[in-house]
């Protein structure tokens, strides 16, 4: 089931997208600062259920959240999963719902950064019609330098209905 975020899911959305940062970009971000994320802090920048906020979605397994995508404007501003239930179509459930989301409320062309050496996550979404959309960038993210490439995709009539 997904479900949009409310107030009090913000611990357990932080202690998915910790894992996932910790798990998926080992190799890719220094361990130092990957071993020093803790969930508590992420959780203090959350804003569920707020006007004019980014929205966010959740995948739930019974009462646990094992997922969430966010959205803000035309942007998928972030899509994580429990690391341990990776390639169970979760992520793929969740893009599904961001994309409609985006499609209602206008959108025509949404856009997404994908770092650089991800292959795995950015295999996920160029089979799903994501496309490379200009040059790298370097950016800080979390305190971290990264470098990041920008996707685009088309909402298409499926998405809107």
């Amino acid at each position: 089931m997904i479900r949009p975020a409310v107030p009090g899911d913000e611990l357990a959305v932080a202690r998915i997208h910790v894992r996932a940062w910790q798990t998926g970009y080992r190799g890719l971000i220094p361990d130092a600062y990957l071993d020093s994320l803790r969930a508590e802090d992420r959780a203090a920048r959350y804003t569920f259920g707020v006007p004019g906020a980014p929205i966010t979605a959740v995948a739930l397994d019974g009462d646990s959240i094992i997922g969430f995508a966010t959205i803000k404007d035309d942007e998928l501003a972030a899509l994580h999963v429990d690391p341990d239930l990776w390639r169970r179509g979760i992520g793929t459930r969740l893009l599904a719902h961001a994309l409609t989301q985006l499609a209602s409320s206008g959108v025509s062309r949404a856009w997404l950064h994908v770092l650089t050496g991800n292959t795995r996550a950015r295999a996920f979404y160029e089979r799903d019609g994501w496309r490379v959309s200009g040059e790298p960038k370097r950016d800080v993210v979390w305190g971290a330098e990264i470098e990041e490439v920008r996707y685009e995709r088309a909402i298409d009539a499926i998405a809107r209905s």
